[in-house]
């Protein structure tokens, strides 16, 4: 069974309540066959055998599982999140805090599943030939792009202007994926959820800061001092001064590995003058969609969890950057800028991490996630794809086999 997006069909599968949406291509045998669960949960009152972390939802389990982006050998992990409540937010007592770190409120966070480690330049490469593979389609008049069915189109970004730059820290599969826009960032996560049939994004800032903190309240999801993170964390006292392989410190305690350090990572919301201050004035706790800030400017939007350059400080669990798009693209010599990537630090300490809700939303909903929110970003794209720096075409799990039926390569 598949999260497929499009006008919402509810299924009870194997006791869970689970909201499909059909995908554009209407195949009904996906909405009425179901042979299996979802892939990562296990139905039954019994916890599951085994030593990784299962977490309890209406009919069954939520378990970590392995995805394989289609047409390709690269795999991933996603670890499950359990449903809860925390506070969001730094106390006015904590050290280095900021005041973008208050007033702290309580939020009630959804279960899903969170990856176990950040996007690598394995997978994210894989997104990447997603450009050239859409020209070669473009050319041969295939899977085109119409008035019809671009709503469901994905971007692919542009070659890169200068390897050089974006791969400073090496471009070792494993490494960490860097300096991609969070335009960027939203886009592979579409062009993700296609390939699969099921529905990832990136998370909102309080569904990663509960993440990070998997039930802690200190600075640090690893205790109250800095001296905890060295075996956590790739940040300035450890790091070498360069990203390292995903996966290598300790995890915290949901399995999840380099939340802080390494590279800070894309969260949904924009950076907004006052803090959590509408936040806080809402009745508590505040859902999570509630307290999501959607951008409506281009900058500054919210990265969190600090990077390899980072003091221990500003690798904190509340610890917030707003990004700089004209300053993190300076060397960029295109008009328009290319809204895909960036040139310059800190952005080369920016990647992202991605999540699966376990309720994925309506098609309306799952659009929203993945395409430009505002004006510019549209017309800096479409001008950039006009000038063939850059490609787009629609993405669904036929594109695999259709690519390799053709010869083209992804």
């Amino acid at each position: 069974m598949t999260d497929l997006p499009a006008a919402r069909v509810v299924v009870c599968l194997l006791g869970l309540g689970i909201a499909l949406s059909p995908s554009h291509r209407a195949d009904a045998a996906e909405t009425t066959a179901l042979p299996t669960a979802p892939p990562g949960f296990i139905a039954g009152e019994e916890k599951p055998a085994g030593d990784g972390p299962a977490v309890k939802v209406p009919g069954g389990w939520m378990v970590a599982y392995d995805e394989t982006i289609p047409g390709t050998e690269i795999t991933f992990r996603m670890v499950p999140i359990p449903a809860g409540t925390f506070r969001m937010g730094s106390a006015e007592s904590e050290a280095d805090r900021t005041s973008d770190e208050g007033p702290q409120f309580e939020v009630a966070i959804e279960p899903m599943w969170m990856g176990r480690c950040e996007v690598t330049w394995d997978e994210y490469k894989a997104y990447m030939a997603a450009c050239d593979l859409f020209k070669a389609f473009e050319a041969a008049h295939m899977r085109e792009v119409t008035a019809d069915n671009e709503a469901d189109a994905v971007t692919a970004p542009s070659n890169l202007y200068d390897p050089t730059t974006t791969f400073t820290n090496g471009e070792d599969p494993l490494q960490p994926a860097v300096t991609m826009t969070q335009f960027a960032a939203r886009q592979y996560t579409k062009w993700l959820s296609g390939l699969t049939g099921r529905f990832y994004r990136l998370p909102t800032e309080a569904e990663w800061e509960y993440a990070c903190r998997a039930g802690s309240t200190t600075p640090w999801n690893t205790g109250p001092d800095a001296a905890t993170l060295e075996a956590a964390a790739w940040f300035a006292d450890t790091s070498d001064e360069t990203t390292h392989a995903v996966g290598e410190k300790e995890p915290n305690a949901w399995g999840l590995h380099d939340m802080h350090g390494n590279v800070a990572e894309w969260v949904l919301d924009e950076l907004v003058p006052g803090g959590f201050g509408r936040q806080a004035a809402l009745p508590q706790p505040v859902a999570a969609a509630e307290a999501a800030v959607w951008p409506e400017h281009l900058s500054p939007r919210v990265v969190r969890g600090g990077a390899y350059y980072d003091e221990a400080a500003q690798c904190r669990s509340a610890a917030r950057r707003g990004s700089e798009d004209l300053p993190w693209k300076d060397v960029d010599p295109n008009l328009p800028k290319s809204p895909w990537w960036y040139t310059e630090e800190p952005a080369l300490g920016v990647g992202m991490r991605i999540v699966r809700p376990l309720t994925p939303p309506d098609l309306a909903t799952r659009r929203r996630w993945g395409d430009a929110d505002i004006e510019s970003i549209r017309a800096d794209t479409a001008d950039r794809l006009q000038q063939g720096r850059g490609a787009r075409g629609l993405v669904d799990p036929d594109l695999p086999a259709a690519a390799a039926a053709e010869g083209f390569t992804n």
